[in-house]
């Protein structure tokens, strides 16, 4: 404790903590892997500080801290995160966990591979213009289920399309329902989708499958960042622990997560 900051400053903070906790606003897919309840209670236990994490789509967690509404945030939509750094809107911007999305479909079954043969693919775009093509040529038989919520996900998932030059659209290019997670949405209805692979570790599963991983252009970098327009006496205590090697104790023993290199 008296690495992060002086043992009267903790004690402080661990006191107001109670009737003012930490604000952590964390994306949706960080939350359903469980990365940013672990990050939470390991945090409490070394320092007696309260956080209260609040789930939100990326996109829509950076415009909150913009807006002073978060004291800090855990975001994996890296492009948008440093159009606000550079604009000096958002503080201690730091890398503190790398993944991956996968692309998922139907799971081959014996020889037959999946309706738009995927399976074992480690080109990303490749493969999203293999759902097209199989999409156009069996009408209503192949779908993509889109996040469509302004997550990380979503956002890597919009960027892949720009980069394979494909405007997807219906009826094979799905918008998943608010309200239920897209990872369960997808196995209902047996749709190919693009998901972090953390929250298909705790989510996924029959009858989908990993059929596209490992391509560098699916990397997933997990940032901490503090308010501008705010300044939580605890944040920057935050910051610092979660950076540093008891942070990165933890998200390296989190399933689909390695510390984030520095």
């Amino acid at each position: 404790m008296a690495v992060l900051a002086p043992v009267s400053t903790l004690r402080a903070q661990q006191r107001r903590s109670l009737s003012d906790p930490l604000r952590l606003g964390v994306d949706d897919a960080l939350w359903d892997s469980g990365l940013a309840q672990a990050l939470q209670r390991a945090f409490g236990r070394d320092t007696g500080i309260a956080v209260q994490l609040v789930r939100m789509p990326a996109l829509v967690l950076l415009e909150a801290l913009d807006r002073g509404e978060m004291d800090a945030a855990l975001a994996n939509a890296p492009d948008a995160e440093a159009r606000l750094d550079q604009q000096g809107l958002i503080h201690d911007r730091h890398p503190i966990a790398a993944g991956e999305f996968v692309l998922v479909g139907p799971a081959p079954k014996g020889k037959v591979k999946d309706p738009a043969g995927l399976v074992g693919g480690r080109d990303v775009v490749a493969a999203l213009n293999g759902v097209r093509e199989a999409a156009l040529a069996t009408p209503l038989a192949v779908t993509f289920l889109s996040a469509a919520d302004g997550s990380g996900t979503h956002a890597a998932e919009q960027a892949l399309w720009r980069q394979a030059k494909i405007a997807p659209s219906a009826p094979w290019y799905v918008a998943a329902r608010p309200g239920t997670p897209m990872i369960l949405q997808a196995r209902a209805t047996g749709a190919y989708a693009l998901v972090e692979r953390g929250d298909w570790l705790a989510h996924g599963g029959a009858p989908l499958a990993v059929l596209v991983a490992d391509d560098p252009a699916l990397g997933e970098t997990v940032h901490v960042m503090r308010a501008f327009r705010i300044n939580h006496p605890a944040g920057k205590i935050f910051v610092t622990w979660i950076a540093g090697p008891k942070g990165r104790q933890v998200v390296a023993a989190q399933r689909g997560y390695r510390a984030a290199s520095r």
